[in-house]
């Protein structure tokens, strides 16, 4: 409408302004289908911008002068409660559509979580447009997806159980006709790589077998390798002297000092084996010399007493060499269980004189008599006295001592051997006099005698033969055949 002139104020109030839309016809107030001032307002807000809407109300608006005619309302009032009215009412249908909009985005995040939690596919698989974007009724093509994915999933998904009920189908009677095979990725599509292609149960079962055996022989050789060796030395023997009180009255049996230092210098244990009486007396025992040679790694015979001329079938040449008959016999038992056993033996002295011996062999009963071309091999200095050997070719102490073919030891002896006793071999000789100084038994791991003391050569000097590479041979082969 367009606003009256400020002339037409002192007009009377039966006269209506020309309207343009009849002509000029003058128009009756109480017959004018006017709407109301507040529907006016209401369409305008909801169908126009606030600008436009500010601008309809206000063109919607008669003349003051007019309206006042048909209310007693101050007209600037009434247009600014109308404009308020305006506005509240757009506040109002924003505030809707934002609240539609973010329901409608909780609705589709709801959506995507159930599908994720029960892993099943996106139900919504239609492109979506923007939610601003309106649709015949007022609503996004996206929302009405959503909603639809929505009633579908809640359609589908089983009805909740209440807490503690059974599961559906609980308690019913299984069907046993009815096949289950497993989802076709529920296997594995090859076998896996630790099993050969031509495996079966049987191949697999032995080589558990097999693993097994060498687990269980892999720490049965680490406890064998591992355990300290123990060597066993033959005991001397002090016998009673007729008619002595006290100690001298007993039999002794005892081991010389440096003889067990210096195979204790090895890590070795050392134990003096005693001679065994399971007919005496007071104490009968059922121990026999062949339990040492089962339990104990070696045996090392050691020096002392004279051999008995009776060991090797002959008779004492003068009465100050009677010998030691008992130890003989103890000693050459104690011998035949341990080659029996493979265990190695080694002879100081006396002992290998006993190797010989009970090899068939025999002994000069006395050096200086039995052959007087003979060098002196013992004096009054005892260990102090020595001489020089010789390393004939074959020997095994070639490879024991590398690049020496002769030596100095000492010599403690008046007897020695004569006779070579069978299947023994002359690993040195004396280098002045060709006396035998040590000899070995081919027949067995090691068994090997030397006539001179090779535990007291450290303490004679840097001169004499160091004679750890025959400890150490010697107990390389007690390792070795340990088992």
């Amino acid at each position: 409408m367009s606003e009256n002139k400020p002339g037409n104020a002192g007009t009377t109030g039966s006269q209506q302004p020309a309207s343009p839309s009849t002509g000029g016809a003058p128009v009756e107030p109480a017959a004018a289908p006017t709407p109301s001032h507040e529907d006016a307002t209401r369409l305008a807000a909801r169908d126009t911008s606030p600008a436009d809407k500010e601008a309809t109300v206000r063109s919607s608006t008669d003349d003051p002068l007019s309206a006042s005619a048909l209310t007693t309302e101050d007209p600037r009032a009434a247009r600014l409660r109308d404009a308020a009215e305006a506005r509240s009412a757009a506040a109002a249908s924003t505030a809707r559509q934002e609240a539609a909009v973010h329901e409608r985005e909780a609705r589709r995040a709801g959506a995507y979580a159930a599908g994720a939690k029960t892993g099943r596919p996106d139900p919504v698989t239609k492109p979506t447009v923007a939610a601003s974007e309106p649709r015949a009724g007022g609503a996004g093509v996206a929302d009405l997806d959503i909603d639809e994915a929505i009633a579908t999933e809640q359609a589908a998904a089983p009805a909740p159980r209440a807490p503690g009920s059974p599961p559906p189908g609980f308690g019913a009677a299984p069907d046993f006709s009815a096949s289950n095979p497993p989802p076709p990725n529920a296997l594995p599509p090859s076998p896996p790589r630790y099993l050969r292609q031509s495996d079966s149960a049987w191949s697999v079962f032995g080589r558990i077998i097999a693993a097994r055996a060498r687990q269980l022989f892999d720490r049965a050789g680490q406890r064998i390798t591992q355990r300290t060796l123990r060597i066993g030395v033959s005991a001397r023997i002090f016998h009673p002297e007729p008619g002595a009180k006290g100690l001298r009255g007993k039999t002794l049996q005892y081991l010389e000092e440096s003889i067990a230092h210096w195979v204790m210098s090895r890590d070795v244990l050392v134990f003096m084996i005693p001679t065994v009486g399971h007919q005496g007396m007071l104490h009968p025992s059922n121990i026999r010399l062949r339990d040492y040679a089962k339990h104990l790694d070696g045996l090392l015979l050691q020096g002392g007493a004279d051999l008995s001329p009776q060991s090797y079938a002959e008779v004492a040449s003068s009465p100050e060499w009677p010998g030691d008959r008992v130890r003989d016999m103890y000693e050459l038992e104690l011998l035949h269980e341990f080659i029996e056993s493979g265990k190695p033996v080694l002879g100081v002295c006396r002992g290998c004189q006993l190797i010989n011996v009970a090899f068939g062999g025999t002994l000069y009963q006395d050096i200086a008599t039995d052959v007087p071309t003979a060098n002196a091999h013992v004096n009054e200095n005892y260990d102090q006295h020595r001489h020089g050997v010789h390393f004939p070719d074959g020997s095994t102490l070639l490879n024991m001592f590398p690049g020496r073919r002769d030596a100095i030891v000492n010599s403690i002896h008046h007897q020695a051997v004569k006779t070579l006793g069978r299947d023994l071999n002359i690993e040195a000789v004396s280098a002045s006099d060709g006396i035998i100084e040590a000899v070995r038994y081919r027949r067995a791991p090691f068994v090997m005698g030397v006539q001179w003391h090779p535990e007291f050569h450290r303490a004679g000097g840097p001169e004499l033969l160091d004679c750890t590479p025959l400890l150490d041979t010697f107990l390389r082969v007690a390792r070795e055949t340990r088992f």
